[in-house]
């Protein structure tokens, strides 16, 4: 992570942390520390940290994509599939829509269900525009809202430790990182 992206995740985190017990204790670089009102395919309100204790992919996209956001699920599931099944029942996937005003939670489900996500596992949400700008920023994701329901943004897979750390990054899309799947593959395995 470069210096200015850690200064800016800083100071999101610092921002948005209060009101935590002592047993509620995040590490300073954790993600899950960003207070994001999210809602999910079901329409259920979650926060961030809904997957803390568990090893999460995390990724932004939207649901009207025709090309790249595909293969980022394309990616995300060649991934999964070179992992153990044990492993692979243990592996989260948030992906968190760019598109504040047209990805409602009725068409997050439709597109898990067209796409067959394991919605166990897999968690398609979304969130209001400044929240996805605050998301995007502590991911390193950039985008541009075309104005015309398309974006132009990268694509990037983040996988999270069980606390919200960031423990690596791919932006290779359409096939399997090797790096990042070993990372994948370690992080399943500690405890």
């Amino acid at each position: 992570m470069n210096a200015m992206r850690r200064c800016v995740l800083g100071l999101l985190l610092a921002a948005t942390v209060g009101g935590v017990g002592a047993a509620d204790v995040l590490p300073g670089d954790s993600l899950y520390q960003l207070r994001l009102p999210l809602t999910d395919q079901r329409g259920t309100a979650r926060a961030l940290d809904a997957t803390r204790g568990e090893v999460t992919v995390v990724t932004m996209f939207y649901a009207s994509c025709p090309y790249m956001c595909p293969l980022i699920i394309d990616t995300l599931k060649l991934t999964e599939a070179r992992l153990d099944e044990a492993k692979r029942a243990h592996l989260r996937v948030l992906m968190v829509s760019l598109d504040a005003v047209n990805d409602t939670p009725d068409r997050l489900m439709a597109l898990a269900g067209k796409r067959k996500l394991d919605a166990a596992r897999w968690t398609l949400a979304r969130t209001d525009a400044a929240h996805v700008r605050e998301l995007a920023t502590a991911l390193g994701i950039r985008y541009r809202d075309l104005g015309n329901g398309d974006f132009n943004h990268s694509s990037m897979l983040v996988l999270l430790d069980r606390e919200g750390r960031v423990l690596a990054r791919t932006e290779t899309m359409g096939k399997v990182d090797a790096a990042f799947l070993a990372a994948v593959d370690g992080a399943l395995a500690s405890p």
